[in-house]
């Protein structure tokens, strides 16, 4: 009898676990977003997704403002049409929006001086974590070795304790 009251509680428990995780996981669904559509020409609205998908979201910073539904894409976006309208060329809309936000807008930003460290950084933190590892690795080796090391006298003590331990039933 207890222990059906067991399974059944860990039943009920999971259950309520359950629900609780699909609530929780539920709420950014029901708070995202829509895109908002821009205009209703068919080559602005491509051109403008040809260009959004090369800027990166000031906002999500993993994503490009062609995939943000961030209020700050959607006026990205708007403002990419506007200059459009105005009769810029992708490229001067590509240096309007990086002399405006720098080079961190770009979604893939060139290689420069400014930008070496975010090339080369993730590379760099993962070289000073193994070189960290191997000395740290190094130096408890060299103190193992010192622990390790046994007088005569010691070592015949530990033989005679082991003697015995093993001599007993």
């Amino acid at each position: 009898m207890q222990r059906m009251k067991n399974v059944l509680l860990r039943h009920f428990k999971i259950g309520v676990v359950g629900c609780l995780t699909a609530l929780v996981l539920s709420v950014p669904v029901a708070s995202a977003k829509e895109a908002i559509p821009v205009g209703n020409e068919p080559l602005v609205q491509a051109r403008m997704m040809r260009l959004a998908n090369v800027l990166r979201c000031l906002v999500c910073q993993n994503q490009t403002i062609a995939d943000s539904h961030a209020d700050l894409a959607a006026d990205l976006r708007n403002q990419i049409v506007e200059l459009i309208h105005q009769g810029k060329s992708d490229d001067e809309i590509m240096d309007y929006m990086t002399a405006r936000y720098g080079d961190f807008v770009l979604y893939r930003p060139p290689m420069k001086t400014s930008t070496v460290l975010l090339w080369f950084g993730p590379l760099l933190l993962v070289v000073i974590g193994g070189v960290t590892l191997y000395r740290s690795t190094q130096n408890r080796q060299r103190e193992g070795d010192d622990i390790a090391a046994l007088t005569p006298e010691q070592k015949s003590l530990a033989d005679q304790l082991l003697n015995r331990k093993s001599s007993k039933p």
